[in-house]
């Protein structure tokens, strides 16, 4: 019986824990070793490094995830294995890039972000997916005509080929119509 199944079957025994009985210490390390296998580390791990770069409660975690803040809390604890909704997953990848990418020290508007990223609508690029194979309608998709020009004139001089990808996604589809 797996931890998942035996915390349904008796709300009243408390979450296990790595210090819990040796069936629960068996079963928290098959699953957090099972998170490693999938997501390349145990999910509290990077719950966490989110958590402390943005700032952030678990709950406004969840809520900007779109996941409950007990689903989270389980998947935090190891409770539970997978996230098994792909638009979850696809929202946490999204904003754990971003947050890696961040430097350190550098601010962040966690409030805006989470907003953002709670309204995406990320995927994760699996085949069949209906994902937009254009790279300047993906660039249009995260980045206003102005920022995309204001982007191309600043590569521009290093790098030409983003650049003028950079502009082809600047003109917008009434654009070329009308011109």
């Amino acid at each position: 019986m797996t931890l998942d199944n035996r915390a349904h079957h008796d709300p009243l025994r408390p979450a296990a824990k790595a210090t819990g009985e040796p069936a629960e210490r068996a079963v928290f390390a098959r699953n957090m070793a099972r998170q490693r296998e999938i997501y390349g580390e145990p999910l509290g791990d990077r719950i966490r490094r989110m958590q402390t770069v943005l700032g952030v409660s678990q709950a406004r975690l969840a809520d900007g995830l779109g996941l409950s803040t007990a689903m989270l809390s389980q998947l935090v604890s190891a409770r539970r294995v997978k996230i098994g909704d792909p638009a979850v997953l696809a929202r946490m990848a999204l904003l754990d890039r971003y947050v890696r990418r961040l430097s350190p020290g550098e601010q962040v508007r966690a409030e805006e972000l989470l907003a953002h990223v709670k309204q995406s609508r990320p995927h994760l690029g699996m085949p069949g997916s209906a994902a937009p194979r254009d790279p300047a309608e993906m660039l249009r998709a995260v980045a206003e005509p102005a920022q995309l020009a204001a982007a191309a004139s600043v590569l521009g001089p290093r790098f030409p080929a983003i650049a003028e990808l950079l502009r082809r996604a600047a003109v917008t589809s009434s654009d070329r119509r009308s011109g």
